[in-house]
């Protein structure tokens, strides 16, 4: 127990490290660059079929800048929102609740955790409560017409075990992007 303690305190202590090296100034060059990428890519959704693959991608710029700093991924996450308010209005309902909800989650996760089954939950828990406040709270047809907007706990679970595998995809897909661009 106490060595797998000193190992995630390591791990803690390494990511601070790796977010110090950088000036306040690089940071927030960083995090607008990421949040205008999301921006972008989010908007392709515009374009169907192809689209949507690069507009379910806009989650892993988020993702980043939280790794850098959770400040900043923040920051990120409400400038893609008001690019997004400008390029692609449209967006403004999916991109709050899940695309961006997600990378905010993953990214706080990665910076308090070091085990990706519970980083990956707690990204699950974020884009389930998103889904969950467009499907329910907000009455927005997230997953098309055919769900009800009553709750149903039936639905509710296989959103929670879809976002926890979604989720567990962009796990390991951020931490492998983070290592290869920021080390």
């Amino acid at each position: 127990m106490k060595e797998r303690l000193e190992h995630n305190q390591s791990y803690v202590n390494s990511q601070k490290a790796a977010a110090v090296q950088y000036t306040n100034t690089r940071k927030l060059v960083l995090g607008s660059v990421l949040a205008a990428i999301a921006a972008v890519l989010q908007s392709a959704g515009v374009f169907v079929g192809f689209g949507y693959a690069f507009s379910i991608l806009a989650t892993l710029p988020i993702v980043l800048s939280a790794m850098i700093s959770l400040r900043i991924g923040i920051m990120s996450y409400v400038i893609t929102i008001l690019l997004l308010a400008i390029l692609q209005p449209s967006e403004l309902f999916v991109f709050p609740f899940t695309t961006g909800l997600l990378g905010i989650t993953l990214g706080a996760a990665f910076k308090w955790r070091n085990h990706w089954v519970m980083i990956s939950f707690v990204g699950g828990i974020g884009l389930t409560v998103g889904i969950m406040i467009l499907l329910y709270g907000l009455q927005f047809p997230v997953l098309g017409p055919s769900v009800s907007h009553t709750f149903d706990f039936k639905i509710a679970a296989v959103i929670l075990l879809f976002s926890c595998i979604y989720s567990s995809i962009w796990t390991g897909l951020s931490k492998k992007v983070y290592k290869l661009l920021f080390r």
